[in-house]
């Protein structure tokens, strides 16, 4: 089972991180208390293991920010958490993770058809687009519909139900923020627990990380 770490703001931690087990780091670029400077992210990429992904995260950015950011940073993919319509992830230069804010299956079985083959399933947006540590009713997702796409699932998970989360949505990768921090800030050996949680459930053990390089 792959992991995704997310709102990475410093080398110390993408180390550890990457270090830990981590196949993905997040860097957001869009409004947030994790928001990370163009400057900082190079540093960070610049430091970690060329098998780990790096992936932007953007909310409704115009497409010549994200590709400059994408030139300058390093990043191996884009992750889309706004409004952005199908034709906008087909212009893009690099992989795209499409972001579905889960409100039933009508609007989840609308949202899949995004070109591209993943998808991040997530929690309902609030303040902001992600991020938010809310999980959402996994049992109420028709898993059915998300068949021909390679899923990311998010919102809300830590260590403690993890593991239902994935016996019930069956994801390709998982992706954790706010559950590996204390008091707003990442927490190490919370981020250690959580991936060796994950590794040890299993899960494409043979099958390398799915999202292309």
């Amino acid at each position: 089972m792959n992991v995704k770490i997310c709102g990475i703001t410093d080398v110390e931690t993408a180390l550890a991180t990457a270090g830990y087990g981590a196949d993905a780091i997040g860097f957001v670029f869009a409004e947030s208390k994790r928001r990370v400077s163009i400057e900082k992210a190079k540093e960070i990429v610049a430091s970690l293991p060329i098998d780990v992904c790096k992936v932007g995260v953007f909310v409704n950015e115009t497409r010549e920010e994200i590709e400059r950011i994408t030139s300058v940073v390093g990043l191996t993919h884009i992750q889309l958490h706004g409004d952005e319509p199908a034709s906008f992830c087909e212009s893009l230069s690099l992989p795209v993770i499409k972001s579905i804010s889960f409100q039933g299956n009508d609007g989840l079985a609308e949202s899949v058809q995004f070109p591209g083959e993943y998808i991040l399933l997530d929690s309902p947006k609030e303040k902001y687009r992600g991020g938010n540590g809310t999980a959402f009713e996994w049992n109420e997702v028709n898993t059915a519909l998300l068949s021909e796409k390679k899923v990311i699932l998010a919102g809300g998970l830590h260590v403690n139900n993890v593991e239902q989360a994935i016996n019930i949505i069956k994801p390709d990768m998982v992706d954790v923020s706010s559950g590996v921090e204390s008091e707003g800030v990442k927490d190490l050996v919370k981020i250690k627990e959580f991936i060796e949680k994950v590794k040890k459930l299993g899960g494409n053990e043979n099958e390398h990380l799915y999202i292309t390089k």
